[in-house]
């Protein structure tokens, strides 16, 4: 057999269909840990923890590799699942006469193709609601502040009469690990006083030069969250009115994903020759049981924040 007919072959799409599946399986896991912090953590905690993941995510040029092979990977597992398929409808045209396909395959194994176009097309949508805003959306991202009330000591300027003031400073949490004051606001006459100024959306400079005091994080927490429903009005971010059904087509998404990993994960190991009496039972119990634990723990993520809203 030639080199360009070998490449052309089902053999070699199944090997290629096994190397991409197992490596996006390893995303997977990568992309579940990030994400269980917006369950596992509360608060300021959490809200923090997750934004520097997502940070260290899009800023390490390690990880930055790994994302654009990820995006390969999903492109060409695709495609290439796409013309397995139909090059295998291309050697059968016309069914057997007698055929029993619950006997001899599962309902996973037979509809390969279709869970994941399926899946295909979830990707497509979840990058545009949150890769894509992140990253080239016109509309600014909100920056990760926190608001802190204070008592400090002054004076009546009247009567000399000491006195105390609740103070609200609006702090944004830069990438050296420290809270930069923005504004001070003095809560009794609505007074503010503007200590540093935001350029390029992440950009922290003193209110009246150009001395760059940092670079905030991009809230990515709170978008994540008002998409699944909970209001973050403090930090500019609305809560998804649709958050109802976005929870529910998550969770579908991850039912699809489930059944697709069900066949594919043996079936990967499988096409790459990893066959053997003492092996293979554990391979697919494993593979069993990875199908059943990720996408639930996935799902279980915004139905979490949606009900904690």
């Amino acid at each position: 057999m030639s080199k360009s007919a070998f490449l052309s072959s089902s053999i070699a799409k199944k090997y290629w269909m096994a190397i991409t599946g197992l490596f996006l399986c390893l995303f997977l896991v990568g992309h579940l840990l990030g994400n269980l912090q917006l369950i596992l953590k509360t608060g300021e905690e959490g809200r923090r923890a997750f934004n520097e993941y997502a940070y260290f995510m899009s800023h390490n040029i390690v990880i930055k590799v790994m994302s654009y092979a990820t995006y390969l990977s999903i492109l060409f597992h695709a495609i290439d699942g796409i013309m397995l398929a139909a090059q295998n409808k291309k050697a059968r045209p016309v069914g057997y006469a007698y055929s029993k396909p619950g006997g001899n395959s599962s309902t996973a194994s037979r509809n390969m193709a279709v869970l994941g176009s399926a899946i295909f097309i979830f990707i497509a949508i979840h990058m545009s609601n949150f890769w894509w805003k992140a990253k080239y959306s016109s509309d600014p991202m909100p920056l990760h502040k926190i608001t802190k009330i204070v008592e400090e000591e002054s004076y009546d300027p009247t009567t000399g009469m000491p006195l105390k003031l609740q103070i609200e400073y609006t702090l944004a949490l830069t990438t050296k690990g420290d809270y930069t004051p923005l504004v001070r606001k003095n809560t009794m006459n609505n007074q503010e006083q503007v200590y540093a100024k935001i350029q390029d959306g992440t950009k922290i400079f003193q209110a009246n030069s150009d001395i760059e005091l940092g670079e905030g994080y991009k809230d990515l927490h709170s978008l994540t969250v008002a998409f699944f429903g909970q209001d973050r009005t403090n930090e500019g971010v609305p809560a998804n009115k649709y958050a109802g059904l976005a929870v529910a087509l998550y969770a579908l998404a991850m039912l699809v994903l489930s059944f697709h990993l069900w066949h594919g994960f043996s079936s990967a190991f499988q096409s790459l020759g990893v066959n053997h009496p003492r092996y293979t039972p554990a391979i697919r119990t494993f593979g069993k049981v990875f199908s059943i634990i990720v996408p639930l723990l996935f799902a279980i993520i915004p139905i979490i924040l949606f009900i904690n809203k």
